[in-house]
């Protein structure tokens, strides 16, 4: 009996409250505010483009998330949306001047490439990461400035305009009235969701984050493992970039400019620890919400961009903190 009592005590404290649900109930918060501020923010339409505003943010976090709670970092991800897009728009476009030879090839076929490129570039990341211990930090800030770089090279510096409507249906369609990135974005998350909670890769992630050593000594193959969290990472890399690509409606190549710093920050808010090993899915997802509905509220208030960058700032060292001290009482 005194044992249910303390546990129902622990439950209702404060402090437990606001470590087990604070991203959840901050999320919550920030809702409400911005509905009593601005009265088109509950709207149907404002709702929908908040969700289509987070999703190519939220699928970058989704990959980040692989990566982070195997120990890892992946700064490439804002160029690997560039060069993906790219290379998949090369062959959805009626443009003479940038498709491929024989284009323009069907929206499946060019999704799929583009995947693969992403694919790609988180190999070669996790493979230099794994096999020759090199900082992931250090690997992927190379990947961020050679796929950047081979990005110009395959564009010639020009932006690849004229995409099929077959193409451009993954960014600008709707199903049902739901956007087609949200219901990708939605698709995704319940794949990842699945994958760390319910499957025997999910269970590997984490034993990796939490002790390499200890998994190893288990039978788990961390190399294997930590390099295709980075191949995830760069295969929704590449499926963000197509997204963006088809709802702007052509590929340019500065495209995902500091897109992995949101990535990031929508990992760290949503409770995933940066020392690996602790962390879920649905804190990326509501962090990614928050970072969308955050963003849209200011735009509602007519906060400039500058501001909001400050702000986004402001959160990103807070989620640290909290999250080294919770690592400190723990």
């Amino acid at each position: 009996m005194q044992q249910d009592m303390a546990g129902a005590a622990r439950r209702l404290d404060p402090r437990d409250l606001a470590r087990r649900y604070g991203i959840l109930i901050a999320f919550a918060a920030l809702c409400v505010a911005l509905a009593i501020i601005n009265e088109n923010f509950l709207s149907t339409r404002n709702i929908l483009n908040v969700l289509r505003q987070a999703s190519i943010n939220g699928i970058l976090a989704i990959g980040m998330t692989f990566v982070i709670l195997a120990r890892g970092i992946d700064l490439s991800v804002g160029s690997v949306v560039a060069l993906a897009g790219v290379v998949a728009a090369s062959l959805a476009t009626t443009s003479s001047t940038a498709m491929v030879a024989g284009g323009p090839y069907p929206a499946a076929l060019a999704i799929l490439v583009g995947i693969g490129v992403g694919a790609a570039c988180g190999t070669v990341n996790g493979f230099i990461a794994a096999r020759f211990h090199v900082p992931s930090f250090v690997v992927t800030l190379a990947m961020l400035s050679a796929a950047r770089g081979l990005t110009l090279i395959y564009a010639e510096g020009k932006p690849v305009p004229n995409l099929t409507e077959g193409f451009r249906f993954m960014g600008t369609g709707a199903v049902g009235g739901i956007p087609m990135p949200v219901i990708v974005f939605a698709g995704v998350f319940l794949v990842a969701w699945w994958t760390l909670s319910q499957s025997r890769f999910g269970r590997q992630v984490y034993a990796v984050g939490g002790n390499p050593a200890a998994a190893t000594v288990s039978g788990i193959s961390v190399m294997r493992v930590r390099i295709w969290v980075f191949v995830i990472s760069g295969a929704l890399a590449g499926l963000a970039g197509m997204m963006l690509a088809a709802r702007t409606g052509s590929a340019l190549t500065q495209a995902g400019i500091a897109y992995e710093l949101d990535a990031i920050a929508a990992v760290v808010i949503g409770g995933t620890s940066l020392a690996g090993g602790v962390g879920r899915v649905t804190g990326t997802l509501i962090g990614a919400l928050l970072i969308g509905v955050m963003d849209n509220g200011l735009d509602l208030m007519s906060v400039e961009s500058y501001y909001q960058q400050v702000i986004k700032g402001v959160l990103i060292v807070a989620a640290v903190m909290l999250d080294q001290s919770k690592n400190r009482r723990e």
